[in-house]
């Protein structure tokens, strides 16, 4: 999460006494190039009255140009601006792969534009023996450079120097310390001496205490700071110019705000101008310098300095932890929300679509590319019956119809289990739930029986029992559409899916039954009662045809082939209120203990089951048969 800061920059000059000031140019603005979002910036100038034109150096750096027309006792320039500290990857590049090895050589054109960069000064003995040492062969470009800034960050140390100037590369090697400047300087002639392009950069440095300490390294500033700084950027081919600072040792980051890049630090100066009295040239007002001396006449001038960072936003994060104060806040919010919950009576549940991968084929398509396959389907019934086994003993599982999404020409599956919330078991035998890992070998005889039994169970009459065919006309219709030479079994048709089903139609036969189907309803008596009551379908074929298709056969009813009837003669079903109090559920022996005639409550003959021979004359002939009736082709 970013951090957004203030940084405010404070230069005063004053003087003994009345002083002309040359047009000075200030470099205090942010480079094009600059990573670092500004969200604002702006700058202060005393005395007002003056004239400021923004302009572009050879370089791109953007700096002002003031003119001062009138003495002054003072000058003072005042920058502020904020900064959103987002963090910076700065590996986040690419070389080109003639430049990913060190040496390497710019091609001609690149080298042609670089040439203020590659410019470097005569090597004293000092710079040309480590310019020996630290040459390489045939190492990777990145390494090497990284190498070099870390090993400079060791040997050099780091002084607060505040005399004007920069040291000579011979001096800050002699000496083994420099400020910023003259170890950024020194890496910039060490880098052009070894062939590649670099540039000295002046810019601010925003530091900010981290959230944590380091467990194994020094933890960084203790306090948030921000001050002048001057690192070097080389220009790798692909990557572009690349931010080093042999002060620290690491690449530039989101702290590193560069305001000049030059190919001279003398180009780079924050403040460039003098003063005079009567025309005389007396000082020269440099940045760098915290005294500006004394005027000519004995009379003292003031240089006055300042820089401070303030944290203005910040978002939550996971790295810096809470205070105990903001814990103890946290606490007593969520006691207070459990509160509400508990005296509002909001019963929370966890929902969502957790998301599952084989472990012996996480590369399969099934877990990357495609919806469905076999397998999946295997290892999705593998688990429903574990949770089951865990969660739910006598648990009822239900494999269905899953989601249907827009250009799949099928549904994909859901697997379910559901259960009695007081232990009281749907169903025991777990055995008679098949095992979808083995072939089966039910056959339409087997699905008559079962639905006969289940007739036979709910006490409704077997005789509305339909079978279910496959639409031969449509696949007649298919057939002939194929061309004469080609078998239907072996089809030459696009579509994979298609071909499939209908070598699976024409092999089966048109005439087979695919399985059995049996209208069902449960009507509901005034003194909570029920019974399960049934009734013919009518169709207008002779046959109840199934909707073209490979899904199970209750998804392919022919419901639209139902005879139509008008809204005011269909009977509804309202459903109960789900808010509605409920009673408890009855115990499961007393549930299946029940037997119903069809349309009576009467319970059957607890020694044997009455025999239903009635035929569709008599039951409408019988009193309240044809409401009946009605309600089943409803």
């Amino acid at each position: 999460m970013p951090i957004r800061v203030a940084l405010n920059h404070k230069t005063n000059y004053r003087f003994a006494r009345a002083a002309w000031l040359s047009p000075h140019v200030l470099r205090l603005r942010p480079a094009p190039h600059a990573r670092t979002p500004v969200l604002s910036y702006s700058l202060r100038v005393t005395p007002e009255e003056h004239f400021i034109n923004w302009q572009q150096d050879p370089y791109g750096n953007r700096l002002a140009r003031l003119v001062f027309p009138k003495k002054s006792h003072e000058l003072a320039i005042e920058v502020d601006l904020i900064a959103e500290l987002t963090v910076i990857n700065p590996f986040d590049f690419f070389l080109e792969k003639y430049a990913e090895e060190f040496p390497f050589k710019y091609d001609a054109v690149l080298a042609q534009e670089l040439i203020p960069y590659l410019a470097a000064e005569p090597m004293a003995p000092m710079l040309e023996a480590y310019v020996k040492e630290v040459r390489k062969e045939k190492v990777r470009t990145v390494d090497f450079l990284v190498g070099l800034n870390q090993e400079l960050s060791k040997q050099i140390k780091y002084l607060i120097r505040m005399e004007p100037g920069i040291q000579t590369p011979e001096e800050t090697l002699t000496k083994r310390s420099g400020s910023c400047r003259d170890t950024a300087w020194l890496l910039v002639q060490i880098l052009r001496n070894l062939g590649l392009a670099a540039r000295f950069v002046s810019g601010y440095l925003i530091q900010l205490v981290p959230d944590v300490k380091s467990l194994d390294g020094p933890s960084g500033v203790s306090a948030d700071f921000t001050d002048l700084h001057a690192w070097a950027e080389v220009y790798i081919p692909g990557a572009g110019w690349i931010g080093f600072d042999a002060t620290s040792g690491m690449l530039a980051g989101e702290g590193h705000i560069p305001l000049a890049c030059t190919a001279d630090p003398s180009a780079a100066a924050a403040i460039t101008g003098f003063f005079s009295y009567d025309n005389q040239q007396i000082a020269d007002a440099d940045a760098d310098s915290e005294d500006a001396g004394k005027n000519g006449n004995g009379q003292e001038d003031e240089f006055h300095f300042s820089m401070s960072i303030k944290r203005i936003h910040e978002d939550p994060r996971v790295t810096k932890p809470y205070t105990l104060q903001q814990w103890s806040e946290i606490e007593a919010l969520g006691h207070r929300v459990d509160l509400d919950l508990s005296q509002q009576d909001v019963r929370l549940t966890m929902g969502g679509e957790p998301t599952f991968v084989s472990i012996d084929d996480m590369d399969g398509p099934e877990w990357n590319s495609i919806a469905q396959s076999p397998r999946k389907y295997e290892l999705g019934d593998t688990l429903v019956r574990r949770l089951r086994d865990r969660f739910a003993p006598g648990g009822f599982l239900h494999h269905g119809q899953g989601k249907w999404y827009p250009g799949e020409s099928l549904p994909r599956w859901a697997l379910g289990v559901y259960w009695r919330k007081d232990g009281e078991p749907i169903w025991k035998n777990t055995a008679l739930v098949a095992d979808e890992k083995k072939p089966s070998r039910v056959t339409e005889n087997d699905a008559h029986h079962f639905a006969s039994q289940l007739a036979d169970r709910l006490g409704v009459n077997a005789r509305f029992i339909m079978p279910g065919h496959e639409d031969a006309w449509y696949y007649l219709w298919k057939e002939r559409r194929l061309p004469t030479n080609v078998d239907p079994f072996e089809s030459k048709l696009e579509n994979k899916e298609e071909r499939e089903r209908l070598a699976k139609i024409f092999e089966q036969g048109l005439d087979k039954v695919v399985g059995y189907a049996m209208p069902l309803k449960r009507e509901h008596y005034t003194d909570g009662s029920g019974a399960w009551v049934s009734g013919p379908w009518f169709f207008r074929s002779e046959r109840m045809y199934l909707v073209p298709g490979d899904s199970p056969m209750g998804y392919r009813l022919p419901l639209d082939s139902i005879p139509w009837a008008a809204a005011g003669d269909r009977q509804s079903t309202e459903e109960l209120d789900p808010w509605a109090e409920r009673g408890p559920l009855p115990a499961r022996d007393a549930i299946s203990q029940q037997r119903y005639v069809m349309g009576n409550p009467e319970p059957r003959n607890p020694q044997g089951f009455v025999e239903q021979t009635l035929d569709e004359e008599k039951l409408i002939d019988r009193g309240g048969a044809d409401r009946y009736g009605s309600r089943a082709r409803s």
